[in-house]
């Protein structure tokens, strides 16, 4: 190899590693410029307060990423000592409401059975369980309750509401809604430990990370093995083949320890659903290499 030629590579090597924020915002722009979507972004390094966002103001239904609010709730009320996580919940056959997705209820079809409160938030929010959703919902007090805890934590710009079984109703599903800026403070404020006690801050994680929903979404932009905890959401599709939303937010660990959050949603959308997970997987590895060129170059 000549003198030349690794001259030649060096600097090669030393442009790809010299990503500016400003890089990473035309990569993601040039992502969802041409797209049949409407889509809200929202990036922050937690450790290193680099920020981020594309539409961070977007008005977004929150579809199933609002089991993250509900969780929030629930432990809350855990660490409160008025519920437990290994006391027993009545689950009735009523309660398991067909045409809608429920891991649960095809576990236990005839109901009437006790879970813990634990396997049903395992239900709800690592496998998006809309009926174990809905009876947190209820156990907790209603939507107002929801409202209130997670605002007196002093996010804005989100309206909770309706629960999954009125969600069924096409106009319903535009009433419950984000920010993708309020998303991402929401999980700043819950992985500092600033929302919830350290065990129940750790159990909610934990349980992020087994989310079994969205593997070709954002996960599918990560390197195999990489610690996301993340919640997802996503509407079906009408006779226009539109679709109201589809969602994925969460916290990534990166190789040097440190994490960065990544709220994305799209609203309005008539690509296919194969598409649109393309452009949320995209969207996460762009940013993955922006934060990982970036530790290589510090």
């Amino acid at each position: 190899m000549t003198k030349f030629s690794t001259l030649l590579i060096s600097f090669l090597t030393f442009q790809a590693f010299s990503q500016t924020p400003s890089d990473l915002r035309k990569e993601l722009n040039q992502i969802i410029a041409t797209k049949n979507a409407t889509v809200g972004i929202s990036i922050k390094s937690i450790e290193d307060k680099d920020t981020l966002s594309i539409n961070g103001n977007l008005k977004a239904p929150l579809m199933s990423v609002f089991k993250f609010h509900i969780a929030l709730t629930v432990l809350n009320k855990v660490d409160e000592g008025k519920l437990s996580l290994d006391q027993k919940i009545f689950i009735k056959k009523k309660d398991l409401h067909e045409n809608t997705w429920s891991p649960m209820r095809d576990d236990y079809p005839e109901g009437n059975i006790d879970l813990t409160l634990d396997k049903l938030l395992r239900y709800t929010v690592s496998h998006s369980d809309n009926n174990g959703c809905d009876v947190l919902i209820k156990l907790v007090g209603g939507t107002k309750e929801i409202q209130k805890f997670i605002t007196k934590q002093g996010i804005k710009d989100f309206v909770i509401k309706v629960n999954e079984q009125q969600m069924e109703t096409w106009k319903n599903l535009y009433i419950n809604t984000s920010t993708p800026l309020a998303t991402t403070e929401l999980l700043e404020k819950f992985y500092k430990g600033e929302i919830l006690k350290e065990s129940s801050t750790k159990y909610l994680y934990q349980i992020m990370t087994e989310t079994s929903r969205g593997l070709t979404w954002m996960k599918a932009g990560l390197p195999e093995g990489t610690e996301l905890a993340h919640r997802t959401g996503i509407s079906g599709t009408n006779d226009n083949n539109l679709r109201v939303a589809m969602n994925d937010v969460g916290i990534v660990k990166l190789p040097n320890g440190k994490h960065f959050i990544l709220s994305v949603y799209l609203k309005e959308i008539t690509e296919t659903k194969e598409d649109t997970e393309k452009i949320i997987a995209d969207i996460t590895k762009v940013t993955w290499d922006y934060f990982t060129k970036k530790e290589l170059d510090n």
